[in-house]
């Protein structure tokens, strides 16, 4: 099945503030917000920080890398042939980087997955989500998009 991701963080080259996976089909969404640095990008104070907790009541999870990184892997682990879809390559990158959980470990996604960047041209998550900024919305809204292709 294809899984639409989107992820916040802080700033250019930040660290990973959220992320959330949202299926093509049912509502099983996955969403987990990581530890805040201690720093935060003033853009992202402003337009993502006061939005990570604007997700239906029990979806939202606030858990350590490691413990991210194990969530998302169970979250997945029933899909024999899950694929990733993003429109952002940055998104890609965190949501990789998670999975690595140490030295040479990383999350249980043993059944393996792809990951897809797709062309979103004319498509804004800003523009198209019902909570602009907020991982799960706005994958969702990267799903609505894309499947209304």
């Amino acid at each position: 099945m294809r899984y639409f991701l989107d992820t916040e963080f802080n700033g250019f080259g930040g660290t990973l503030i959220s992320v959330a996976l949202v299926p093509e089909h049912g509502d099983q969404e996955f969403y987990v917000t990581l530890p805040l640095p201690e720093e935060i990008e003033p853009w992202v104070e402003k337009h993502v920080i006061p939005y990570l907790r604007h997700v239906p009541p029990g979806i939202d999870l606030q858990l350590g890398r490691v413990e991210a990184a194990d969530h998302v892997a169970a979250y997945l682990e029933g899909d024999s042939d899950p694929i990733i879809i993003a429109d952002w390559p940055e998104d890609l990158s965190h949501f990789c980087a998670l999975l690595v959980t140490g030295p040479g470990r990383m999350a249980g996604v043993d059944f393996g997955l792809r990951l897809e960047l797709i062309n979103a041209a004319g498509f804004s998550a800003a523009a198209n989500s019902r909570v602009p900024h907020n991982a799960l919305h706005d994958a969702r809204a990267l799903r609505d998009f894309y499947m209304a292709d």
